[in-house]
């Protein structure tokens, strides 16, 4: 087995489970993670090149991420259009009026994709701002701002309600 073909093997035999992870942490769903790095894996070594293997790994990272951001971009478009094409005589669809759970993967999936974006680069990637900013293509006080709303609504998604009443007997 020569260069590229051995790259990907052990892109995929070593490191597969680290881009697993990094693919649920961005889109939050197991069979959306799968799609997300074999999408990568394939777009990456499409055109066989020589790259080392770190180098593979953090190109096929970046591939994932323009590939979420991308799909995002996507469902946000088609969402907008989505309710001109419903039947009236359909009943709307009641499942998402059930109160949210104070799960990490749930508060995630409430995040912008690219607040998202930039807390797992930060947070799981241990990447620094400009690296973020380098990543996202913005700059560093943009990315600062997305951690920031990121960090508030994070908060705010998974406050314990007794832990706030009990250091504030005032509220309810």
């Amino acid at each position: 087995m020569g260069g590229w073909a051995q790259t990907v093997a052990v892109l995929a035999g070593e490191r597969g489970a680290a881009l697993k992870r990094y693919a649920f942490l961005l889109c939050g769903d197991d069979a959306e993670a799968d799609d997300l790095v074999q999408e990568a894996l394939v777009r990456a070594f499409a055109k066989p090149g020589r790259r080392s293997a770190e180098e593979a790994e953090a190109y096929v990272r970046r591939i994932m991420l323009n590939r979420f951001l991308d799909t995002a971009r996507r469902r946000r478009a088609w969402s907008r259009i989505r309710p001109l094409l419903r039947h009236d005589d359909l009943a709307p669809d009641q499942a998402g009026a059930v109160a949210a759970t104070a799960d990490v993967r749930a508060a995630l999936a409430r995040l912008s994709p690219r607040q998202r974006a930039a807390t797992v680069l930060r947070y799981y990637e241990d990447l620094t701002v400009p690296q973020i900013a380098a990543a996202l293509g913005c700059r560093p006080g943009t990315v600062k701002r997305y951690l920031s709303e990121a960090h508030g609504r994070l908060a705010e998604l998974l406050a314990d309600p007794t832990e706030e009443a009990r250091w504030n007997p005032t509220r309810t």
